[in-house]
């Protein structure tokens, strides 16, 4: 298994082997730790795990490649490798966060904080890694800017059965009846059952996510709520141009959503949230009744909510 580590300190290879050698259940001796750009006569090839380490600037000060090999029996995830290495070896230790930006990290201090992290190159050369912000304060970051990270919210894809059912069935219909050039969902095209589609399956993960308490970042931007909301605008307005009985598989899967919907939710009969959202604007006011609930707390609020960057 490879692991991918970053250190704030310039941790000595002593240091690293004993670090990896505790967390890997091994013995020091085990541990080959080499500079990246030493002498390769040098290395032990045949160590069960092996550490190449080079300097990097910044806010990080080394970069480690971590391989144990497959007969290493104690092979914990990256995060549980990084919270111990950065424990045993007294510093903070980023590690790649799973999401599509490459500037999606986690950080987790000695003390066993794990926090988001924003790590990201600077346009120069050489190029300085800068840690320019984090969900919770950093002790060793100081200069983070503490905020809540909106892109990697939208970066999570939770499973949408309903979503991928309705879609299943228009492919069947579609090929029950292929003489009436009913729309394909995989054909590319850009036409209606597309549009349905797209608009379903964001309407389920944000249905998904309320009812896992906003899991797994555990708050949602006020921003992709109200897309939400307008893609469920979308599809009170796209049955119409649906063959008919389209129109009826997307009814019956709404019916399924609408209802987790209204029961993860409370009434707004203030219309308090639909003015949060959209700012008063009269220029168009929406008139579903899914405008007219709110989620209780809703995810952006809170006594320690600070702002998404």
């Amino acid at each position: 298994m490879t692991y991918n580590l970053l250190t704030v300190d310039a941790v000595s290879p002593e240091a690293m082997a004993r670090a990896l050698a505790g967390c890997l259940g091994i013995a020091v001796g085990d541990v080959d730790v080499a500079d990246s750009e030493g002498d390769p006569d040098l290395r032990n090839w045949d160590a069960p795990v092996s550490c190449e380490y080079r300097a990097v600037r910044g806010d990080v000060a080394w970069s480690l490649d971590i391989h144990a090999q497959e007969h290493v029996a104690g092979q914990p995830p990256e995060s549980d490798l990084a919270a111990g290495f950065a424990k045993a070896a007294v510093t903070t230790v980023l590690f790649p966060a799973e999401e599509a930006p490459p500037s999606a990290y986690w950080a987790v201090t000695p003390e066993g904080l794990l926090t988001r992290a924003r790590l990201e190159p600077s346009d120069g050369e050489p190029s300085r890694y800068e840690v320019t912000a984090v969900e919770a304060p950093v002790p060793q970051l100081p200069r983070a800017t503490v905020t809540r990270f909106a892109e990697i919210v939208r970066e999570q894809r939770p499973d949408t059965p309903v979503a991928r059912a309705f879609a299943v069935s228009v492919e069947k219909v579609r090929q029950a009846a292929p003489g009436l050039a009913r729309p394909s969902l995989d054909d590319g095209t850009a036409g209606p059952v597309r549009t349905a589609k797209g608009n379903l399956v964001a309407w389920e993960r944000g249905i998904t996510q309320m009812e896992s308490g906003w899991a797994p970042s555990g708050w949602y931007p006020a921003c992709l709520y109200r897309e939400r909301l307008e893609c469920r605008d979308e599809l009170a307005g796209i049955g119409a141009r649906l063959p008919r009985d389209v129109a009826e598989l997307l009814d019956e899967a709404l019916e399924q959503l609408d209802g987790r919907f209204a029961a993860a939710t409370e009434e707004d009969p203030s219309g308090s949230l639909r003015r949060e959202l959209t700012g008063g604007s009269a220029e168009r006011t929406p008139v579903g009744w899914w405008w007219r609930r709110r989620p209780n707390p809703r995810p952006w609020h809170g006594p320690d909510a600070v702002q998404p960057a």
